[in-house]
């Protein structure tokens, strides 16, 4: 009698031992599938998220304004220069510059500075939709999440789907809370001027009110002749276009 009971409490342990097993094989598989499948979808989810908060963001910078100041340097040739102007973008969504100012080597201001508003200016002959960072001019590649200066991020690296003027490839970092792009930095694949080889850069945004609102750009061109030209852009005083037509109406 006592025998059959012990047999009995054995194939009762050996049982539960089994569930065990059988639980423990589900729970990692379970593990192993379930990220990959989380991998492949969510990027596709923050892009279409960035898309959407970039296309808001861009209706609501039209009439806005902000103060820039653009050094500007030839290491080669060791010459400098600084321009402060005020930069307005317009109810049409274009962009000019009112100078405030110029200090330094008249030959970075034609060559370095002008060249660089000139090109800012005529990148706006492009269809905007044309030079938009989206998945119609590019192809996304999640590189995973990361911390810049604090904010949580996406990171994406970003190629161009067509070598056209304007496009750039390189790496955006995408807010995780607002979908709203804190930095991007690259080199553009196409350059309209016979005397630039390649020109590198980085931008910084910070995230205000629900914008993403640049703060600072730093350029590195490589010049046939001259050499290096090194362009900073630090941009401040940022005024949303509500306030400068409420302040005009005054």
């Amino acid at each position: 009698m006592l025998a059959r009971l012990y047999e009995s409490i054995e194939l009762l342990i050996r049982g539960v031992d089994l569930l065990k097993v059988r639980v423990f094989l589900f729970v990692t598989v379970f593990a192993m599938v379930a990220p990959s499948a989380e991998t492949e979808s969510a990027p596709d989810e923050i892009v279409r998220n960035y898309c959407a908060a970039s296309r808001d963001q861009a209706t609501e910078f039209k009439g806005a304004s902000m103060e820039v100041e653009i050094h500007g340097t030839l290491p080669k040739l060791k010459k400098s220069g600084a321009l402060r102007a005020l930069r307005r973008i317009s109810s049409l969504g274009r962009i000019t510059y009112q100078v405030l100012g110029f200090e330094g080597d008249r030959t970075v201001q034609k060559e370095v500075i002008a060249r660089y508003i000139e090109a800012e200016i005529d990148a706006q002959k492009e269809s905007t939709a044309a030079l938009a960072v989206t998945p119609d001019n590019y192809k996304f590649h999640f590189k995973g999440r990361r911390q810049l200066e604090g904010r949580n991020t996406f990171l994406f690296e970003v190629t161009p789907r067509k070598k056209r003027d304007g496009l750039f490839r390189g790496d955006v970092w995408i807010d995780a809370a607002t979908y709203l792009k804190v930095q991007e930095s690259g080199y553009f694949v196409k350059t309209r001027s016979l005397f630039l080889k390649r020109v590198e850069f980085t931008r910084q945004y910070e995230i205000r009110d629900g914008m993403s609102v640049p703060t600072r750009t730093e350029s590195v061109a490589d010049v046939r002749l001259i050499g290096k030209a090194e362009l900073t852009i630090d941009y401040s005083n940022y005024s949303p276009g509500d306030e400068l037509e409420e302040a005009g109406a005054q």
